[in-house]
């Protein structure tokens, strides 16, 4: 009946161990009472309710202090804080909703909750058990209004079927349950002028133009940049440099734009041509047909899709080199001394001495993934390189079936669920071109050299 062990949700796969911050919010019972069982799981949310917030604000600005943004990223930025005493000053809240484990003494949703709160949980009163589907819709429109009378932010209602076994028999798909289904609220929407339209490229090649915006508070925080996605998004909604736009944010996160006031644009605007050329390398930009976005086919010399190869090569759910973020194989890249991934296993302390940032940790990070301390899923999600083709799952299942990646050429996909074939070939054909490209070239071979030297001819632990 004691708290072991908090952590985060991270990625879904490893989290941060939070235990002591967690520690220190007053609606997490350290002791339970009741009939709790032995041991088991429950997961829930940390908040920081509104008039918390507004405490914690007012505190801030007479000491001198800018004030947070908003109420959600505190409470996620105080879990982080490695100063427990400092957490404990701030009014968290802790809400749960879910428990897991083995042999409970619980058969449904609805139970589990009551039984939570039985043994010292808090768990939402607003919760409730209906018997069909217009009693969920009607719950879901009563709230849909009265979100705003709670002590706390939230952006939709979570609807799951009771009974467990029941939940078993829908089970889940590669990312969710079958059995529970999010129902978002209509997003927040503010006005505000579009002043240009710029080009990302990202690490696959693919262009994202980006409305750079006149700032606007919008759900919490302040909104400088939105994604307009691709030039048939453009063209549909008609979207001009200097228009005033609506922004809203997808799931109370990522900002949009949905539409133009017509009313007010100038009268003398001109439609919006879509980029020719690569922002960054100048390559001209290819549209394969029946694909939305453009893509900037410089492989081997577009500095964002090297770096950005190399940013998902050592990223945790990949090869997992500690200590290697973005910031650090910038640094390294564009001062001559990393050019590809396979880079990383040829430095040298004289490499990299006087670099800024350059850390133990990442060194060692860099030897432990030489060693292959990592599963042969982790390399074939490295190798993936976002191609679009091979999530982190698929590879985890792929990785089970195989010893050696050479073997993965003469797999039996449809032997795996969940893998769509038409995918895998892709991804096949997109890693035998890597290999071939070994013995063509001697410098861009390289990149490739990691699938090859660290991959082909040795096994995985």
């Amino acid at each position: 009946g004691q708290l072991v062990q908090a952590v985060t949700r991270g990625d879904g796969f490893q989290g941060d161990d939070v235990t002591n911050n967690v520690k220190t919010i007053r609606s997490v019972p350290l002791k339970l009472r009741g009939d709790y069982p032995e041991k088991f799981h429950i997961r829930g949310e940390i908040v920081l309710p509104f008039e918390g917030f507004a405490k914690l604000n007012a505190e801030r600005v007479e000491n001198g202090e800018e004030p947070y943004a908003n109420p959600r990223n505190t409470a996620s930025g105080s879990l982080k804080l490695q100063d427990s005493a400092e957490v404990a000053k701030r009014p968290l809240d802790c809400l749960l909703y879910n428990i897991a484990g083995e042999n409970l003494p619980i058969s449904s949703q609805f139970e589990s909750l009551e039984k939570a709160r039985d043994w010292g949980f808090k768990v939402p009163a607003e919760s409730e058990l209906k018997n069909n589907i217009e009693e969920v819709l009607s719950y879901i429109n009563y709230w849909d209004i009265h979100r705003h009378d709670l002590p706390y932010e939230t952006d939709g209602v979570v609807v799951k079927v009771n009974d467990f076994g029941q939940q078993e028999e829908l089970g889940y798909t590669a990312k969710s349950p079958r059995w529970a289904m999010a129902y978002k609220f209509k997003a927040e929407q503010e006005t505000t002028k579009l002043h240009k339209i710029t080009y990302q490229v990202g690490r696959t090649g693919a262009i994202t133009p980006v409305a750079n915006l006149e700032p606007v508070q919008l759900a919490g925080t302040i909104v400088k940049r939105a994604s307009l996605h691709n030039a048939d998004q453009i063209a549909k909604l008609d979207i001009r440099e200097g228009d005033k736009v609506f922004v809203e944010k997808g799931g109370e996160i990522i900002p949009k734009i949905v539409g133009v006031d017509f009313k007010q644009r100038d009268p003398d605007s001109e439609p919006t041509t879509y980029a020719i050329h690569c922002p960054e390398c100048g390559t001209e930009l290819q549209r394969k047909e029946g694909e939305a976005q453009h893509f900037c086919p410089n492989y081997v010399g577009c500095p964002p899709q090297i770096i950005g190869r190399m940013e998902h090569f050592v990223s945790r759910k990949a090869m997992d080199i500690d200590g290697l973020g973005k910031g650090t194989i910038e640094i390294l890249y564009y001062n001559g001394i990393i050019n590809n991934y396979s880079d990383f296993y040829y430095l040298t302390y004289d490499d990299i001495i006087g670099q800024e940032r350059w850390l133990d940790n990442e060194e060692a990070g860099i030897k432990k993934s030489g060693e292959l301390q990592v599963k042969l899923g982790q390399a074939i999600y490295a190798l993936s390189q976002g191609w679009g083709s091979i999530t982190r799952a698929d590879s985890e299942k792929i990785g089970n079936e195989i010893v050696y990646l050479e073997e993965i050429f003469s797999l039996n996909i449809a032997e795996i669920s969940g893998i769509d074939e038409k995918k895998f070939k892709r991804f096949l054909m997109e890693l035998n071109t890597a290999i071939q490209r070994v013995a063509i070239s001697d410098y861009t071979s390289m990149e490739d050299c990691v699938s090859v030297n660290l991959l082909i001819d040795l096994k995985f632990p």
